[in-house]
C-alpha cells in the first residue's frame, strides 16, 4: 500500500513572531554589555563622603547633670571621577552622645569637580543638655577613663550627569564614632581615634533619563 505524506507551509505569523523574538534577545543582550561596561567603568568611582577632622574643643559637666559641648568637624565630599563634576545634595548628619542627639549638621547643595574634593567645616555648639541617669553614669566613666565618644550618623545624596543619557545617582553614607580624651590640663588632643563606616550604597545606584 503506498504511504500518503503531507507537508505544511510554516506561517507568516511564526516566522514574524520569530524574527521579532529574535530582536528583542539582541537588544537585551547589547544592552546587558553596555550596562556592565557602564557599571565597571563608574563604579570603581563612586563619591565619598568622610570625615577629614575632628576636634573636642569645650566640655563642661557640672554635678547637677547638665553637658554642654563644642566640636569642630570637618567632612569631606571626594569625587574621584575623572570625566564629570559631582553633584551633593541633601548632606545631613545628626551628632549624638550615648543614644541622645546634641546638633544637627546640614549643607545646601554643592558641587565637587572632577577628581576633586570639597571639605565643609563644622563649628557644632550645643546648648546645655540635660543628663538622663544612664548617661550621667556614661560621662562619670568616661571621665574616669579619660576617653569620650560621640556619634555622627547621615550622608549625602550625589548625583553625576552622564551626558544626554541622563544622571546616575549614589547615596553616600556615613557612621561615625568620634573619641577623644578628657583630660583639659594636658594641651587638645582632638579625636586620635575615629571609627567610620563610609561609602556609597551601590544598591541605590540609578540612572534617570535626562528630560527632553
Amino acid at each position: 500500500m503506498p504511504r500518503l505524506s503531507s507537508t505544511h507551509a510554516t506561517s507568516p505569523f511564526i516566522w514574524c513572531a520569530g524574527i521579532i523574538c529574535a530582536i528583542i534577545s539582541i537588544a537585551v543582550i547589547i544592552g546587558g554589555i553596555v550596562i556592565f561596561v557602564g557599571y565597571m567603568v563608574i563604579h570603581p568611582r563612586v563619591p565619598i563622603i568622610s570625615v577629614e577632622y575632628a576636634h573636642l574643643d569645650l566640655l563642661k559637666y557640672d554635678i547637677v547633670g547638665v553637658m554642654q559641648t563644642q566640636l569642630t568637624i570637618v567632612i569631606r565630599a571626594e569625587n574621584d571621577n575623572a570625566k564629570t563634576p559631582a553633584l551633593f545634595d541633601k548632606t545631613n548628619f545628626k551628632l549624638s552622645y550615648e543614644g541622645k542627639i546634641i546638633a544637627y549638621l546640614k549643607q545646601d547643595e554643592f558641587v565637587v569637580a572632577k577628581e576633586k574634593s570639597v571639605f565643609s567645616h563644622y563649628v557644632v555648639q550645643s546648648s546645655p543638655i540635660p543628663l538622663s541617669t544612664q548617661m550621667k553614669q556614661a560621662i562619670d566613666y568616661a571621665i574616669k577613663q579619660d576617653v569620650i565618644v560621640f556619634e555622627l550618623k547621615g550622608g549625602s545624596k550625589a548625583r553625576w550627569r552622564v551626558g544626554p543619557v541622563g544622571s546616575v545617582k549614589f547615596e553616600c553614607n556615613l557612621s561615625c564614632e568620634l573619641r577623644s580624651g578628657t583630660d583639659w590640663l594636658t594641651p587638645p588632643r582632638g579625636f586620635p581615634w575615629l571609627a567610620c563606616e563610609q561609602g556609597s550604597d551601590p544598591a541605590l545606584y540609578q540612572v534617570n533619563p535626562s528630560p527632553t
